[in-house]
């Protein structure tokens, strides 16, 4: 759609020419219980100055039609002035009143305001999510981060709803008629547009409250609210989400000596949600499934403790202080994502946030920092279609990693008062790069400048691998160093403080450390001299404690040690970092596929850690659907069941890792007798001792047997018919989609890619469905037709959607080297494609690249 791509470049002059003073925004939702009704009324006055009287700007909005436009007291023809994604305006005046009215879409993408009938009670929920630019869907706006004003939110919906707003309700809801209301809300502090936010529908609402006594003595209020749909209420453990909040909020105020400034703090569990959570102000929304419908492994409650910290922090990072525009992401995610992890240690029960960080959220970035399209923590932004796919592992993890190697660097206390003389600077302001480094040159005394350019200006990851000299005649180390490289695309060498620890076995037979030193390295070549001398050790490991970011490689003596004595390691985090050292080392081609495997299934068993155990398992699929050699898969299939079945049986019954061992069976199972028993765990004619098999559990169950054959529509139509349910739906459509059949993947494909009537749901469960590793041949012939799709798909469908297709769909599964001359090929001839297709397609390319070279390394091995 013509404009619908707003640039930076016309951002930046719109900045400099107009100032918001305030939006007021009236939305009447009393049609969305029709779903056959697509629109709702919409009405937006926008009051804002111009700082060259006579010039002419824009308003965003992308609505179905607009009724009537009002500039200053004149009525300007809607067929004029609107394209279908701006709204012109010419002659402006110093200052200026306009108003909007119009008939705005209800979404099935989960972008602008999404519409969700639950299937249990037919009760329908709505709510909203903008980022980075959707909220041009509902009203009418400037849509771009430093154009913030205060917002006055007005909503009339059918009167048995809960509505909410960013800020307070203002009194209580006003009857319209006999059967609706209208909200009212009180005006918020300045705020983006993009995290401005409405939450209506029949929710489930629980209430409580935090309250907080300064040292000066004044007192803050804070009303807590917990919601989620009604059908999900029996679920909702709001008792456990408060506690977190509330130790997060103290937090905060102990850290940033900000007190949190948006009133109240609601929480949504909402459907069909595209992303884990949105920190909209006073409003935070999540995805439901942090509403645990069955048994889940402590992972789970420390990963949505996780989630709720990380938003939280956005109160700050990225709501009170905003970036100015989407190069600077990372001021909010990198921040919001380190303080996650950083709070939750020091303030939940979860104090092994660093271990999950170090293993998963790490891996994560590590990945993204590796294929073509890796860029700088500060990056490029050019447009919209360029800021959506820069919420990745770069802009969150890496760069949540470089603040703690920032921590490590200034030091916790230069780094804290740095963040807090940041917010008291540029409260509800907008900054760059350049204000946050100025005010951490201040606390810490330390050349930021430099420390910049090497860690936010650049991209790419280095590896660091020990070299040891010893002194055989007395056993001791003579010369310790860190050898530093990088790829040939990103060479910088960066300074990394880091900690090398020694490990030897103890008299009990445990893996433990037992020198250290912490010392900071650069150049290509760094001498440890506080370790020479020290008696030789069984492994060395570089980044002990995970201080900073990069590949952790080994020497051989260390490498033979982890063959055979990995599960010694005592200490968790040691344990984490060496199990994403070694997947770094498979993932490029360096360690065979099949040895990866075995040491897995060694040493997995022994793992206390339930997310890094988690973690494993979803690397072992990795290695086995695209790492190992073709001709070994099915042999290592077998082998990695057989351990999967072995561990299950030796978990101790009811605990996390008898559900992890349990949920990673089922999906690696196969053969005729694993396929049988997880028939009769699903209708009682096999018992686990401990395992209790819920309805989640059934789902997880039922899909292998339903994608080998086993089972069918009508097992399908069974388990719907316990579960009928919008998570019960979702995994009906998965089912479906992976039962083995040319027909089922011919529909799977037409309901996807050649028409447009899924939810953002639907589409994610079909394609998860139609894409499994063990249909290479069904696939194959969707390989070609995947390259001839994509560009109609990118032009028609909105960007979610787009995403979803373009990622999900690539031919994975199809690994040899005709697939990397199609994708080559597609594009070479779409040079003029836009940049953020050709991205995703670049993407998928290289990892298909990656995937055929530790192929080759596996078969090695084999030979």
């Amino acid at each position: 759609m013509p404009g619908e791509n707003l640039t930076r470049d016309e951002a930046h002059e719109r900045a400099g020419l107009i100032r918001v003073d305030g939006y007021e925004v009236e939305l009447d939702l009393r049609s969305a219980v029709r779903l056959d009704e697509p629109a709702f009324r919409s009405v937006t006055t926008v009051r804002f100055g111009c700082a060259r009287p006579g010039e002419s700007t824009f308003v965003d909005l992308i609505a179905p039609s607009v009724e009537t436009v009002t500039l200053n007291g004149r009525e300007l023809d809607p067929a004029e002035v609107f394209d279908g994604a701006r709204i012109t305006l010419d002659d402006l005046a110093a200052t200026n009143e306009l108003t909007v009215e119009a008939r705005c879409a209800y979404s099935r993408t989960g972008e602008g305001l999404h519409r969700f009938a639950d299937p249990e009670d037919g009760e329908v929920y709505l709510y909203t999510q903008y980022e980075p630019a959707d909220s041009r869907r509902v009203f009418a706006n400037f849509e771009q981060p430093d154009l913030k004003a205060p917002f006055t939110l007005t909503v009339t919906a059918p009167a048995t709803w809960t509505v909410l707003g960013n800020g307070e309700q203002e009194g209580a809801a006003e009857p319209v008629g006999t059967d609706a209301a209208t909200w009212r809300f009180v005006t918020t502090e300045p705020m983006s547009t993009y995290i401005t936010a409405v939450v209506a529908g029949p929710y489930h609402v629980e209430r409580d409250e935090y309250t907080r006594e300064f040292a000066d003595g004044t007192r803050l209020r804070v009303p807590l609210g917990a919601l989620c749909r009604r059908s999900l209420a029996k679920h909702f453990d709001a008792d456990d989400i408060f506690t977190v909040t509330r130790q997060g909020l103290d937090f905060f105020h102990d850290h940033f000596d900000y007190p949190y400034p948006w009133g109240k703090y609601d929480q949504a569990f909402v459907p069909e949600y595209n992303i884990g959570a949105m920190e909209n102000p006073g409003l935070v929304t999540f995805r439901e499934e942090f509403v645990f419908r069955g048994k889940v492994t402590r992972s789970s409650y420390e990963s949505r403790a996780n989630v709720i910290l990380h938003e939280m922090a956005h109160m700050w990072f990225g709501d009170l202080v905003t970036p100015k525009w989407w190069d600077d992401l990372w001021l909010k995610e990198s921040f919001a994502d380190f303080m996650g992890a950083f709070s939750q240690v020091e303030a939940t029960r979860f104090t092994g946030g660093w271990i999950t960080f170090a293993n998963r959220r790490k891996a994560w970035a590590y990945r993204a920092d590796q294929l073509p399209s890796t860029h700088p923590v500060t990056a490029d932004i050019h447009d919209l279609q360029d800021a959506k796919l820069n919420f990745d592992g770069i802009t969150y993890a890496k760069g949540a990693s470089v603040l703690k190697q920032l921590v490590a660097y200034v030091g916790r206390d230069a780094f804290l008062e740095g963040s807090r003389r940041y917010f008291k600077r540029h409260a509800f302001g907008n900054t760059r790069l350049e204000d946050l480094l100025s005010v951490l040159a201040e606390t810490s005394g330390r050349d930021m400048a430099a420390w910049s350019r090497a860690w936010l200006q650049t991209a790419g990851v280095n590896s660091l691998t020990p070299e040891a000299v010893y002194d055989d005649a007395h056993g001791r180390i003579a010369e310790l160093a860190v050898l530093q490289g990088a790829s040939e695309d990103h060479p910088t060498l960066r300074p990394h403080r880091v900690a090398i620890g020694l490990y030897r076995r103890g008299a009990s037979g445990a893996l433990e450390r037992y020198a250290r030193a912490e010392a900071d390295v650069a150049g290509e070549r760094t001498v440890i001299t506080e370790l020479a001398g020290a008696e030789r050790p069984e492994l060395i490991l570089l980044n002990d404690e995970d201080l900073t970011y990069c590949k952790v490689r080994f020497d051989e003596t260390s490498l033979d040690t982890l063959r055979d004595h990995l599960g010694d390691l005592a200490d968790p985090m040691a344990r984490a970092l060496v199990w994403s050292a070694l997947w770094n080392l498979t993932r490029d081609g360096l360690l065979p596929a099949r040895e990866y495997l075995g040491m897995l299934l060694r040493f997995a068993g022994r793992e206390s850690d339930i997310g890094v155990l988690q973690m494993l398992h979803s690397w072992a699929h990795v290695a086995l659907d695209h790492y190992a050699a073709p001709d070994w898969r099915a042999e290592g299939a077998r082998l990695v069941a057989e351990g999967a079945l072995r561990e299950l049986r030796a978990a101790e019954p009811g605990s996390g890792h008898q559900l992890a061992w349990a949920r990673f069976f089922a999906s690696v199972a196969g053969s005729a007798q694993d396929l049988r028993l997880l028939s009769g765990l699903l209708d009682g004619g096999s018992v686990v001792d401990g395992l209790d098999v819920d309805q989640e559990l059934r789902w997880a169950f039922l899909e292998p047997l339903v994608a080998e054959g086993v089972a069918g529509e009508a097992e399908v139509a069974a388990e719907l018919a316990r579960d009928d349910t919008a998570s019960g739906k979702r995994h009906q459509v998965r089912c479906l989609a992976a039962r083995p059949s040319a027909e089922v993947k011919a529909a799977a494909w037409h309901d996807v890619v050649e028409t447009d009537t899924l939810s953002n749901a639907l589409v994610e469960a079909t394609i998860a469905g139609f894409a499994q590793p063990g249909q290479r041949e069904l696939l194959a012939p969707y390989a070609p037709r995947y390259f001839e799709a994509i560009a109609d798909v990118w032009a028609s469908r909105s960007i979610e959607i787009g995403m979803a297709v373009v990622r999900g769909l690539f031919p994975e599964f199809q690994a040899h080297p005709g697939t990397l001359d199609a994708a080559d090929a597609w594009l070479a001839g779409h040079a003029d494609a836009p940049a953020a297709l050709r991205r995703l397609v670049a993407e998928g390319r290289d990892d298909l690249a990656r995937a055929l070279r530790a192929q080759e390394c596996d078969a090695q091995a084999g030979a």
